[in-house]
């Protein structure tokens, strides 16, 4: 593991949990244990920006992430998240979303916000968090999931996550969603990304979900599309260690679905009346190691 890395992710997680205490250079060099210099000289080494510019950037996140959830004032937002006045909220707001705090609360809009970085992988075990489980066989269950709407890029030529991103701006594409996250946790159960078949072909997709009746904007670059409802087959692997046993985790769960066999279950597939429903329906996948595991849900039609 890159030492660097781990030090510059303990200064990312401390940074968010002190995010309205005006952290300062100097009270995160204490608190991590390096110069005021060397926390800031290896941040920009290791991820490209200024420590000063990653933090502006998170400030405007939160900000704008309580104007649009919240009704607190403007002026305290403003103040809460380490801006000097209300006014100086806004001239950032502008500069970065094109649009006043005022006009955002009343209208919120896609925007591209600014993502917590994360040059590990999100790991609680940095702030004493559980330990995670061994490596285990992946398991079988079911789940429905009833009529929605999905707001993604659809890309034929990407066959997996790592293909998609070279086609699309991980930063771009990652703040767009994270400003309208909330409706896909909601809507969905927190599905990402995902696997569609368009004209006998497979593609990869990703995004988020939206209730079934949405009529809100449609971010540029995305398209929507109505998902009926449908029972899935879900692939799974309980929570693990991300950096240990992510690649073996997700083969075991891949293996298992992809490789499925109905007619080894032959009993239990004719008795339940399925037959594979991913002409109508994507192919979902959640990755979120440290609480959910990995799953890979297919969809099934009952008959």
């Amino acid at each position: 593991m890159n030492q660097w890395n781990v030090s510059i992710q303990k200064i990312i997680e401390w940074l968010e949990l002190n995010i309205e205490n005006n952290p300062t250079l100097l009270d995160m060099s204490r608190e991590i244990g390096y110069s005021p210099y060397y926390c800031s000289a290896l941040f920009h080494k290791v991820c490209g920006v200024t420590l000063k510019s990653y933090l502006a950037g998170r400030r405007l996140c939160h900000a704008a992430l309580a104007l649009r959830d919240s009704s607190d004032k403007i002026i305290d937002i403003a103040l809460r998240f380490g801006f000097s006045s209300q006014e100086s909220l806004t001239r950032a707001f502008v500069k970065a979303y094109g649009c006043t705090p005022y006009t955002y609360r009343k209208n919120p809009k896609p925007i591209k916000l600014s993502i917590k970085y994360d040059v590990l992988t999100p790991d609680n075990n940095l702030f004493g968090g559980k330990g995670m489980s061994t490596v285990k066989d992946a398991t079988v269950k079911y789940e429905y999931i009833p009529a929605h709407k999905y707001i993604g890029i659809w890309d034929i030529r990407a066959k997996n996550y790592c293909e998609f991103w070279q086609y699309h701006n991980c930063d771009y594409v990652s703040g767009i969603i994270e400003s309208m996250r909330p409706a896909s946790l909601e809507s969905v159960g927190c599905h990402q990304a995902g696997w569609f078949y368009e004209n006998g072909q497979k593609g990869y997709f990703y995004g988020f979900g939206v209730p079934a009746d949405y009529q809100g904007e449609v971010p540029e670059g995305f398209a929507i599309r109505a998902i009926p409802a449908s029972t899935y087959l879900v692939f799974s692997h309980p929570p693990f260690d991300y950096l240990a046993d992510n690649d073996q985790v997700m083969q075991k769960v891949e293996n298992l679905a992809w490789n499925y066999n109905p007619k080894e279950n032959a009993e239990w597939w004719i008795k339940n009346g399925h037959k594979w429903n991913e002409s109508e329906c994507p192919i979902y996948h959640r990755h979120f190691p440290e609480v959910l595991g990995y799953e890979v849900l297919r969809p099934v039609f009952t008959f």
